[in-house]
């Protein structure tokens, strides 16, 4: 089979090779899956340039979708020919979604609805159960202000729609009006151009100087300065799921006195209560058909390297996918 892998950190042009691997075969619980789409990730693009490798090759990619064509024991024979995608498909393990086929655990293939395509479907391991689980994090939002950081984002235009659902309103940052656009048509109220106005002092003003209830944030670095500067009101909540840097300082008594509650999860490692809580919501929002999907420049798997640079640019709307088949 044809798969892209690399065998050492560094930029996408030096180390991605796309050739030839053996056929993997599904061990016990284990299902096979003849891939259709592989979805690229800005982790995944981190990983390649920094994180060091468990194995001499490392095939890349969480996020995929295709169809199951041999299962291994313990694994019932009528899963074969259905419709999936995949989750964790390269975490803790070195062999992910950019191959034509894979192998891995049969609790990882969730089915996929008949109403949602495969490129769709390399769109939910990681952004779609990113913002699922930031909602939910986040409690109640009906009637509150949101602020969404990067709401044009992957993740942001999945967490946008959702807020929107439970009843809350977006303040979205985004970085120029295109980008603005792509977040109103998933439900975004307010854009604050990051790159060009105070973030904080537009979000005060949205929302006459009291702050927003939460902050669903994907750069803790930036936003732990904006609570510091009032942008959350007292007792409100920030939901993190990134950070541009490792170690961020805190304002520790804007925190206390503001009885700021601060969140933090990873998608990779969720509670198993956390993860099937998400997945059945996430199979309820596809069967009703109450999620958009933006899916941004696509590839063919000869042209990985392209694939990662658009990534790491972070200039493209939607989410980047590698055509397989």
């Amino acid at each position: 089979m044809r798969a892209a892998w690399y065998s050492h950190n560094g930029e996408a042009k030096d180390v991605i090779v796309v050739g030839e691997m053996p056929m993997p075969e599904p061990g016990p619980g284990e299902v096979r899956v003849r891939l259709h789409t592989s979805g690229v990730n800005p982790s995944d693009v981190k990983s390649r340039r920094a994180r060091p490798l468990s194995d001499p090759r490392i095939v890349p990619h969480s996020d995929g979708a295709g169809v199951i064509d041999a299962v291994g024991a313990g694994v019932q024979a009528s899963r074969i020919g259905e419709r999936v995608w995949i989750w964790n498909g390269q975490w803790a393990r070195p062999l992910g979604t950019a191959s034509e086929w894979m192998t891995l655990p049969s609790a990882q293939a969730v089915v996929l609805p008949g109403n949602t395509d495969f490129a769709a479907g390399a769109c939910l391991g990681i952004p779609a159960l990113t913002a699922i689980e930031a909602v939910r994090l986040a409690g109640d939002l009906k009637g509150k202000k949101v602020l969404v950081t990067g709401a044009s984002s992957a993740v942001g235009h999945y967490i946008t729609q959702l807020v929107t659902l439970a009843g809350g309103q977006v303040i979205g940052t985004v970085g120029s009006p295109l980008k603005a656009e792509h977040a109103q048509a998933a439900g975004m109220r307010e854009a604050i151009f990051y790159k060009t106005e105070p973030v904080a002092e537009r979000v005060k003003a949205l929302t006459q100087g009291q702050g927003v209830s939460v902050i669903i944030d994907m750069d803790f670095a930036s936003t732990a300065q904006l609570v510091a500067a009032g942008a959350l009101q007292a007792h409100g909540t920030v939901v993190c799921y990134g950070s541009n840097a490792p170690e961020v300082p805190v304002n520790f008594r804007a925190l206390l006195f503001g009885s700021i509650i601060l969140k933090f999860f990873l998608v990779y490692d969720l509670t198993p209560q956390d993860r099937a809580w998400g997945l059945q919501r996430l199979t309820d929002l596809l069967q009703a058909g109450q999620l958009q999907h933006s899916i941004g420049p696509r590839f063919a798997l000869e042209h990985m390297v392209q694939a990662h640079e658009t990534v790491e640019a972070g200039q493209a709307l939607g989410n980047v996918v590698v055509d397989l088949i």
